[in-house]
């Protein structure tokens, strides 16, 4: 078990933040995919999205994922999008479901198709795909990349 503020270990992490260029993410994005006990989407389905995702970001030079080198922050793109695969996002129906902070933008259906847009509209674009927004609750205080479109709750929600 590690020794909590042991130099060595400390000076080890601060290696892993700048080689990641966590000081450099713009966003970071979750998705539900893998899930212990499958409840909002297929597992499968959920892999087949999570796996596109990765992909198209590091086809894009959006992603700061380790071990592809070329997808790590450089001076000519210095904004990185993060993403994680999260078990469970506790929402359980009309998964996948992915969310993008600090925008606080929630989607449901995930679908590679979905997911598409998102990077293409959201991430680059900073416009919302409407049609699958849950939920656009930025966090307080993020004042950058604002996002064009519905600010709340989508219609029939």
């Amino acid at each position: 078990m590690a020794v909590p503020n042991n130099p060595e270990l400390l000076d080890s992490l601060h290696v892993a933040v700048r080689a990641l260029g966590l000081d450099r993410i713009t966003r970071h994005i979750f998705i539900c995919a893998d899930a212990t006990k499958p409840k909002c989407a297929d597992r499968a389905a959920s892999l087949e999205s999570w796996e596109y995702l990765k992909k198209r970001l590091q086809e894009l030079g959006l992603d700061t994922g380790v071990p592809v080198l070329r997808d790590r922050p450089q001076a000519d793109r210095p904004n990185c999008v993060f993403r994680t695969k999260a078990n469970c996002l506790r929402l359980c129906q009309q998964g996948p479901i992915m969310v993008i902070y600090p925008d606080g933008v929630w989607y449901h259906s995930v679908t590679p198709v979905v997911i598409e847009q998102i990077i293409q509209q959201h991430l680059i674009c900073n416009q919302l795909v409407v049609d699958n927004v849950l939920l656009a609750q930025p966090l307080l205080g993020n004042n950058s990349n604002p996002i064009i479109g519905k600010s709340n709750v989508a219609e029939g929600m």
